[in-house]
C-alpha cells in the first residue's frame, strides 16, 4: 500500500455552509476556548495494522464502496461542517456515524475532543469524498488539554484511550484506539499528503471497526471517548433526513 492519498480539494469543497465559530471547554479546568477552524481534515484507514485496512477496504468493497487512492487517505473538507449541535440534518435516509478520537490544533496547543464522521453511504457507493462533505460533523464540546505544539504530543497516552458509539440505543463501537495510528504520525503524513496547514486546525484520526463490517443507518448517536485518567468526553445527537 502507498502511503497517503492525494484527492482533489474541488469537489469535497463545493458544499456552501455559513462558518459560525465553535465553542469548547476544557475538562478540569472550565477554559472557554473559540476556535475557527481554518481546516477540517478527515483521515481515512488510519489502522495500524495494513492487513485489517486492506480487510475492511474489501470489506466496505462488498457493499460497493470503491477502495480509496491510498492509505492512510485524507480529506480536506469545509470546517462549516463541524458543529456541536444536538440536532443536525443529513443528507438522506442511508448515513450513518462513526466514533472518531479528534484532535484540535488551536493557538499553539493540542486538545483531544470526540466527533462522528457521519457520512452518506449511498453517495459513498461512487465517491468518499463527496459521500463524507454530505454531512455535518458532529463534535462534543468538551475537550482535554493534550499540551502545546512545540512539545508535541508527548503527554497523550494515545494506547490508554477508549472510544464507544450507540445508536438508537444499541451497542455500535467499543474498543481502544490503540489500533490506529498516532496523532504525530497522522499529522506528518497530512503534511506530505496536503502541504503545509497553518493555523486552526481539526483532524478526525479514525475509528473502530464496525460489527459484522455493516453501518446502522440509526437516528440517535450516541459517541463517547476516555483517557486513562478517567476524562470522559462524549456527545449525543440526532440526525435527521430534510423534511418533505
Amino acid at each position: 500500500m502507498t502511503v497517503s492519498s492525494t484527492l482533489s480539494e474541488e469537489p469535497i469543497r463545493k458544499r456552501v455552509i455559513q462558518r459560525m465559530p465553535l465553542i469548547f471547554h476544557v475538562a478540569g479546568t472550565g477554559e472557554r476556548l473559540t476556535v475557527s477552524p481554518e481546516r477540517l481534515v478527515i483521515a481515512g484507514y488510519t489502522a495500524k495494522d495494513e492487513t485489517s485496512v486492506a480487510a475492511h477496504i474489501a470489506e466496505l468493497a462488498e457493499i460497493g464502496v470503491p477502495a480509496p487512492p491510498s492509505v492512510p487517505a485524507f480529506y480536506d473538507l469545509d470546517p462549516a461542517l463541524l458543529t456541536p449541535e444536538p440536532v443536525v440534518e443529513v443528507s438522506g435516509a442511508k448515513t450513518s456515524g462513526e466514533v472518531e478520537p479528534v484532535i484540535i490544533r488551536h493557538e499553539g496547543r493540542f486538545f483531544l475532543a470526540v466527533g462522528s464522521d457521519h457520512t452518506d453511504r449511498e453517495i459513498e457507493r461512487t465517491g468518499i469524498a463527496e459521500s463524507k462533505a454530505a454531512c455535518p460533523k458532529p463534535v462534543g464540546g468538551t475537550v482535554a488539554d493534550i499540551g502545546s505544539v512545540r512539545s508535541g504530543l508527548s503527554t497523550l497516552d494515545w494506547d490508554g484511550v477508549l472510544a464507544e458509539a450507540d445508536v438508537d440505543g444499541q451497542p455500535y463501537q467499543k474498543g481502544a484506539i490503540s489500533t490506529l495510528r498516532y496523532p504525530s504520525e497522522l499529522l506528518e503524513r497530512m503534511t506530505a499528503t496536503l502541504g503545509e496547514v497553518t493555523g486552526d486546525l481539526v483532524l478526525f484520526c479514525g475509528t473502530l471497526p464496525l460489527p459484522g463490517g455493516r453501518f446502522e443507518y440509526g437516528t440517535s448517536w450516541r459517541i463517547r471517548v476516555e483517557l486513562p485518567d478517567g476524562t470522559a468526553l462524549s456527545h449525543a445527537y440526532e440526525a435527521t433526513p430534510p423534511s418533505g
